[in-house]
C-alpha cells in the first residue's frame, strides 16, 4: 500500500505488525499474540484519529491517492452487463470519460464517468481522467439517449478538471461542457451522481448536475483546484494550502451549504485501504437514491432539479 505524508506514523506501526506477525510465524517458542493485538488496537486508535482530523490539504492527498477505486474498479464491482459506447458521432473517441449501458442491482440504466487509469500506461491513455469535448459530446449522446429509453443516469467524478489543451479549446471545449450541463438539467428521467475522488471545475459539473449528488466522504469538489487558485491570486503555489481551506472543497463542508445532497462514508483510513468495502457503501447510497426517485413524474424531475441548482448559494451564508 502507498503510505501519504501524514501517514508515516501509521505506516511503521503497520510495518511493527507485520515484522511481528513475521516473526511469530517462525519456528520459536516466543508467544507474540498479546504484543501485536495491542499494537492493531493502538493502531486502529492512530487512524481514527488522524482521519476524524484531516485538513483540506490532507483530504486533497486521500482523493487523490492511485489506490482509491476508479471508474472501471466501480463498474466491475457494482454493474453487471456492462456495454461501452464510443464516440461522439462528431470527431472521435474520449478515453478519459467513458460511459455506457450496464445493470445496476437489476435496473437497466446509463453509467458514465472519469477514469485516470492505475499506472503511467493507462493513466496516458486515459489522460488522466481530463475530459476533451468529444467526451462531453459523448456524455450528452447518452443522456439523450437514457431520456428516450427511460433509463436512469449514474454519474461518477473523478477529475481535477476539463483538459485544458489547445486542440479541445479549438475543438470547443467551453461549450461542450455548457450544453453537458444543460443536458443534466433537461433530463426527464432520474440522474444521480457521486464524487468519488477529485470533482474539479466545470469539468465535473458537466455529468454532475443531478438530482442527488452524492460525495464520497474524502472527495474534494470545488470550482477550481487549489494549485491553480494559488497561482491565480498569490501567483505562488506556496499558497495551495491556504487556497484548500478558503475553497471550502471537503464534503462536510459542502453538505453544510447544500452544494451536495449526502456524504458517503469510507471505511475507516480511506476508500483506498478497503476498496471493496468503500464500493459496496457507494452502491447502497446509489441504490437509496434511485428507490427515493421511484415513481416521481419525469417532468416533475426535471423542475426539482433545476429548482435545486438555482436555489445554490442561500444555504450557509
Amino acid at each position: 500500500m502507498t503510505f501519504l505524508e501524514f501517514e508515516k506514523p501509521i505506516a511503521e506501526l503497520e510495518g511493527k505488525i507485520r515484522e511481528l506477525r513475521s516473526f511469530r510465524g517462525g519456528s520459536g517458542d516466543v508467544d507474540l499474540t498479546a504484543e501485536v493485538g495491542q499494537l492493531e488496537t493502538k493502531l486502529g486508535k492512530l487512524l481514527k484519529e488522524t482521519y476524524a482530523g484531516l485538513t483540506p490539504t490532507q483530504k486533497i492527498q486521500v482523493a487523490r491517492h492511485p489506490e482509491r477505486p476508479h471508474f472501471g474498479d466501480i463498474v466491475d464491482h457494482l454493474f453487471e452487463d456492462f456495454t461501452p459506447l464510443a464516440g461522439d458521432r462528431a470527431f472521435g473517441e474520449d478515453e478519459a470519460l467513458l460511459a455506457g449501458l450496464a445493470r445496476f442491482r437489476g435496473e437497466a440504466c446509463v453509467v458514465m464517468g472519469h477514469e485516470k487509469g492505475n499506472d503511467t500506461e493507462s493513466r496516458i491513455k486515459h489522460n488522466f481522467g481530463m475530459a476533451r469535448p468529444e467526451g462531453y459530446r459523448k456524455a450528452i449522446r447518452l443522456m439523450e439517449m437514457a431520456d428516450r429509453f427511460g433509463l436512469p443516469v449514474l454519474t461518477l467524478v473523478d477529475t481535477s478538471g476539463a483538459y485544458p489543451g489547445v486542440g479541445a479549446e479549438e475543438r470547443g471545449q467551453a461549450e461542450a461542457i455548457a450544453r453537458s450541463t444543460d443536458c443534466c438539467l433537461d433530463l426527464t428521467v432520474p440522474i444521480v451522481t457521486c464524487i468519488v475522488g477529485e470533482g474539479g471545475s466545470g469539468g465535473a459539473v458537466a455529468i454532475a448536475a443531478a438530482n442527488r449528488v452524492l460525495m464520497m466522504e474524502h472527495a474534494i469538489y470545488s470550482v477550481i483546484s487549489p494549485e491553480g487558485c494559488a497561482s491565480i491570486l498569490w501567483r505562488t503555489n506556496e499558497k495551495a494550502n491556504e487556497a484548500a481551506t478558503a475553497l471550502k472543497i471537503t464534503a462536510q463542508d459542502l453538505l453544510k451549504l447544500g452544494v451536495i445532497d449526502e456524504v458517503v462514508a469510507e471505511p475507516l483510513g480511506g476508500a483506498h485501504r478497503d476498496p471493496e468495502r468503500s464500493m459496496n457503501m457507494l452502491g447502497d447510497a446509489l441504490e437509496r437514491s434511485l428507490r427515493d426517485m421511484a415513481g416521481v413524474d419525469g417532468h416533475r424531475l426535471r423542475e426539482l432539479r433545476r429548482e435545486k441548482f438555482l436555489g445554490m448559494g442561500s444555504k450557509g451564508l
